[in-house]
């Protein structure tokens, strides 16, 4: 489908990025902040750093599992831990939970939906290539990656996945109650964080809506690839089958009664060019589908782990703290009415006790408000990071584009020459123009 806009919602749809050699470059329009070297806010990695964590191939298993509800598994190989495991969709679906309950104020990629009944192969294949980029995202997430939960899902083999993964959370607490930079992290801020939260939302909105509408155009060029490979079989079998023809010559449809049996012959074998040619043709539209959609794909499910990051933001810690200094100012002003009414003192000391306790809260949602504000940026930094990925894409379409051209070029022109056969031993018929001059005899 035609898509003019770029929707909020993730796309669906494997990226093997490989190890390029690929610097960081900085943009001259926007210099980089300076902070003290060492500060914990600045992440000191590059694309490459980033792409050689972990390669994580997700492949299908043919047989599907289950007595009488039968479900698909993956085998899950993880260059990294040199180890495969098998998973269900369910347990990412655990995984995935488990990862947002302790890293709320982390880019967490979203999960492809579940399909509940009649999920057909390009479905399945959908959701798979979804998920090994969403499995790769986080293997090479800097927080993500030193996780004892990565490494879990990754190499245990045992059974119960589900269970033992919420085992790993439980009691544990979020990132936020662990981080030794939490209650320090206004430090480390710069005093206009909110001014750059808002400019980065708005870039990175521009910049997911115009990769996104390069996907839609890059799946519509690989689409049409397979649809050229398509009609150009079927040229050459309608060819082949002019060829093939049986059907008797009467005597007089023609002077010459062998230049039909000679073109017939010709017709007949020029199926094999046309077959080759739309086997590039498909080799081209699926290199293009692996190679730049999704690549495209892998982009834009960072990109909307971004958007999804500051909604939670906005929704969630930043809402809540508003949510707690509202209740403490009713509670303030219920304090001075009470104190003006000269109410018992026990009251007095009650409603004392909950605004020093109101008080704490509001403390620990600005201590939280502040390190959400914290990993936003850092966050920020990582999708930068990931912009020179644009430069794979880009590589990775030109290639394909040339090397498809050549290659059916290459067989054009070996197909060329056989044409000319089609009019050998005939002194009577006009030779079929093979050029641009020659082109002005023919009727327009």
């Amino acid at each position: 489908m035609d898509r003019e806009e770029g929707p909020d919602a993730s796309p669906g749809g494997a990226a093997d990025l490989g190890e390029p050699q690929i610097s960081d470059p900085t943009d001259p329009e926007e210099p980089p902040m300076q902070k003290p070297p060492g500060s914990p806010l600045v992440l000191p990695h590059t694309l490459q750093e980033l792409l050689s964590k972990d390669t994580v191939q997700v492949q299908l298993i043919p047989e599907k599992k289950g007595l009488f509800l039968k479900h698909v598994e993956y085998e899950v190989s993880s260059k990294r831990f040199r180890c495969s495991v098998y998973r269900r969709y369910n347990d990412f679906v655990v995984f995935h939970e488990m990862l947002l309950q302790k890293f709320p104020y982390r880019m967490v990629p979203g999960l492809p939906p579940k399909r509940m009944l009649g999920a057909d192969r390009e479905f399945i294949e959908t959701r798979r290539r979804a998920l090994k980029r969403f499995i790769n995202l986080v293997a090479r997430h800097p927080p993500f990656s030193e996780d004892v939960l990565l490494k879990f899902f990754l190499s245990f083999s045992g059974s119960d996945v589900q269970n033992k993964l919420r085992e790993l959370v439980q009691g544990v607490g979020d990132e936020f109650m662990v981080c030794k930079f939490a209650m320090q992290a206004k430090e480390y801020l710069p005093t206009d964080i909110q001014i750059q939260f808002a400019a980065s939302r708005e870039l990175i909105r521009n910049i997911y809506n115009s990769f996104y509408k390069l996907r839609d155009r890059t799946e519509r060029i690989a689409s049409r690839a397979v649809d050229n490979a398509s009609d150009l079989l079927l040229f050459g079998k309608e060819l082949s089958a002019l060829g093939s023809d049986t059907t008797p010559l009467p005597s007089w449809a023609a002077l010459n009664h062998s230049a039909w049996g000679s073109l017939k012959q010709a017709l007949k074998g020029l199926s094999v060019e046309f077959a080759m040619l739309a086997d590039k043709a498909v080799q081209q539209g699926k290199q293009e589908e692996n190679d730049v959609v999704e690549k495209l794909n892998l982009f834009l499910d960072l990109l909307q782990s971004y958007k999804d990051l500051c909604e939670r933001h906005e929704k969630g810690v930043l809402h809540k703290h508003q949510r707690a200094l509202h209740k403490y100012s009713l509670m303030k002003k219920q304090m001075m009415s009470a104190t003006v009414q000269n109410k018992e003192p026990e009251s007095v000391e009650q409603l004392e006790s909950r605004i020093v306790e109101q008080e704490n809260a509001i403390l620990t949602m600005e201590q939280r408000n502040y390190f959400s504000l914290y990993c936003l940026h850092q966050e920020t930094q990582l999708v930068h990071i990931y912009l020179p990925l644009t430069s794979h894409i880009l590589g990775a379409f030109v290639n394909s584009q040339i090397q498809g051209h050549k290659e059916m070029s290459k067989v054009w022109n070996e197909l060329k020459p056989k044409l000319s056969c089609l009019f050998a031993g005939t002194s009577d018929v006009l030779m079929l123009p093979l050029s641009a001059q020659e082109d002005d005899f023919l009727p327009s």
